[in-house]
């Protein structure tokens, strides 16, 4: 496992606000020199503690205006169908996040679509049409009241 020091993680933090700032206001931040923080960066990517660099494009402005947080049960719990299951909503455009849990459930999808005929139409393809799929709970979202893609440091 790697071992963040409190560069690292100053770093991090910074980031996680913008990863835009250049090398050069990093190293006036954390109080290193432009070299040192590109080795760092490039050591945390290497390491893959920086899982991506992305933009995160709002939901409106793509046309999304329904996002839903779908509780889901499977008939089965075996290995193999669970697996099936991971591998239907990887390849699925309209899950934005798929999290396999303890509990209740077996899965809790968060789930952007259009509207409420494309949710349907959604929920018919990959779930009601899903042999190994026992129920699925759906919660419309109303507001986001708080969506952070932060790791606390």
């Amino acid at each position: 496992m790697f071992q963040l020091d409190d560069y690292d993680k100053a770093l991090l933090r910074l980031l996680q606000q913008n990863n835009r700032l250049t090398t050069e206001q990093l190293a006036e931040e954390v109080n290193l020199s432009q070299s040192a923080v590109q080795r760092r960066l490039t050591k945390l990517r290497n390491e893959k503690v920086i899982e991506a660099d992305v933009a995160i494009v709002s939901p409106l402005a793509a046309g999304v205006g329904i996002t839903c947080v779908v509780d889901v049960v499977l008939h089965e719990g075996s290995s193999k169908s669970i697996d099936k299951f991971k591998a239907a909503m990887k390849n699925c455009a309209e899950v934005a996040q798929c999290y396999y849990v303890t509990g209740t459930y077996d899965f809790v999808l968060i789930v952007h679509t259009r509207d409420m005929a494309h949710f349907e139409a959604f929920s018919k393809k990959h779930l009601m049409d899903n042999q190994n799929l026992k129920h699925f709970y759906t919660h419309v979202v109303m507001d986001k009241v708080k969506v952070s893609y932060n790791v606390p440091l």
